[in-house]
């Protein structure tokens, strides 16, 4: 095929091209420039970040006709040999298919010979994490003390499934996530060279879903370039790459901090019909109010949030006049209905139903807020009125008094209370509970409200002018309407 992609036809051939990786790109050029170039590196990270890029343009400058040098001429026949991957010094083996012992211990066999044409002989083993523990160990031997002429390169996305024993034969180079603004400026200068007329907004939504990786971010340009005609707009972007418009996560995440269920839902039912992935817009929304709870702590945003500076702006805003604690409270409810969403037969279901119980969270106060409340309460406390007289026993503090006014009032329109002192239904042999619960069972007829506050309390004495009651309690009880 003729056409080139742009991850191949734009791949960094020095080490100033190579994007944000600095620190290993900088440490081979002064490790070049020293002649101290180890004879085993490990280059490790996430996938599209440069790891195999960076082995190449290692093995231009140890190779090149001016080198060793850290900035290869790539004109030279060993440069471009490497360039065009078919090198004769230069072997790129892929450790997923060659990951047996019998191929190891031909390479060991091979590494004896001199090199054709070039001062050294350059191994770049990709994915070494796959090759089996017999051939780590047919290599052991051969990677500590290797012969003058040649050269290790190993790259791989899993360091940890590498044996220890070959770790600690190589010196190891992280390379680490691209940010989204450096993945969208170098495609901002490709699309550039190729005339492609594109927004700087649909530019960050392809380097957001590229996920710091710059092959996948310039694959996805590919498919969209392929896909449009003219002027690449972002409406089109979001349905060739079926993810949801940002404007989408705001709205949704917005009635759900307003307890907008119905709102939600209704969006939810829209994302539904246009084909989206409800377990990707899931992810979005938790990723959201993961964001959302970082901006409203306030400290590192720009470091904790890979996102452009005036979505970060409109996250605050967002947040304004929301607690931390409530956020904390949606976002754990949040993450732990994820599994439920992700394994669910109907996703969509599965999200209606996690939002609905959004709705039932009541927002929690901070503690501090609480104390300061319950200081504020203990300070508004009623006083106990002069007329009480306090006792202290073993068991509570009393407060005696004659019956308080509102009480009295009660008493003294009950016309059952007047017949039942005058009549022969009033023993004054009776006991005073006997006669108290005659009196309660009086006011529960017509007075309910007055009756369950009275069962507090006990009768001390009773005449045919006076009733004189016991309360028990605080001065909530004695303050009884």
């Amino acid at each position: 095929m003729s056409y080139l992609v742009l991850a191949r036809k734009y791949r960094p051939q020095t080490f100033d091209e190579v994007i944000k990786q600095n620190h290993v790109t900088q440490t081979l050029t002064n490790a070049i420039k020293s002649r101290r170039v180890a004879h085993a590196i490990l280059f490790t990270g996430p996938r599209g970040t440069g790891k195999t890029t960076v082995a190449r343009i290692l093995a231009k400058a140890m190779n090149c006709k001016e080198g060793p040098t850290p900035i290869p001429c790539n004109i030279c026949g060993s440069c471009r040999e490497i360039t065009s991957g078919n090198a004769v010094d230069v072997f790129e083996i892929d450790g997923a298919s060659n990951n047996g012992v019998e191929q190891i211990r031909s390479l060991r066999e091979n590494v004896n010979y001199m090199p054709a044409h070039s001062p050294n002989k350059i191994y770049i083993i990709d994915e070494v994490h796959m090759l089996s523990i017999s051939a780590f160990n047919a290599l052991l031997k051969t990677l500590e003390e290797p012969p003058s002429h040649v050269m290790f390169i190993f790259a791989t996305t899993e360091p940890h499934k590498i044996p220890i024993t070959i770790l600690s034969r190589c010196q190891r180079y992280d390379f680490k996530l691209i940010d989204i603004e450096s993945i969208s400026n170098h495609m901002k200068d490709i699309c550039s060279k190729e005339h492609i007329d594109i927004t700087e907004e649909s530019l960050m939504l392809i380097a957001r879903e590229a996920g710091g990786s710059i092959r996948d971010a310039l694959s996805l340009l590919d498919q969209i370039m392929a896909c449009s005609e003219g002027t690449i707009s972002y409406k089109n972007i979001l349905d060739i790459l079926g993810v949801a418009d940002k404007k989408i996560i705001f709205d949704i995440s917005n009635a759900i901090l307003q307890k907008d269920i119905p709102e939600a839902l209704n969006v939810v039912d829209e994302i539904y019909a246009r084909g989206y992935e409800m377990k990707k817009f899931y992810a979005e929304i938790i990723e959201h109010f993961r964001n959302l709870l970082v901006v409203k702590m306030g400290k590192n945003i720009s470091k904790l949030i890979n996102l452009p500076s005036h979505e970060i702006d409109l996250m605050q805003d967002q947040v304004q006049d929301i607690s931390e604690s409530y956020l904390n409270q949606i976002f754990d409810l949040l993450f732990k209905e994820e599994a439920s969403i992700r394994l669910s037969a109907q996703p969509k279901l599965a999200l209606e139903i996690a939002f609905i119980r959004l709705s039932h969270i009541k927002p929690v106060l901070p503690i501090d807020l609480l104390i300061e409340k319950l200081d504020d309460l203990k300070k508004n406390l009623p006083a106990i009125p002069a007329n009480y007289e306090v006792a202290e026993n073993k068991d509570a503090l009393k407060y005696y008094s004659k019956i308080p006014q509102g009480i009295s009032e009660e008493l003294t329109d009950s016309t059952e209370l007047k017949e039942s002192c005058s009549s022969s239904s009033y023993d004054s042999n009776d006991n005073l509970e006997i006669t108290w619960n005659k009196l309660l069972d009086i006011f529960s007829k017509n007075h309910p409200a007055l009756a369950a506050n009275l069962a507090k309390c006990s009768l001390k004495k009773l005449t045919k002018q006076n009733i004189e009651i016991e309360v028990h309690g605080n001065g909530y009880n004695i303050n009884i309407p």
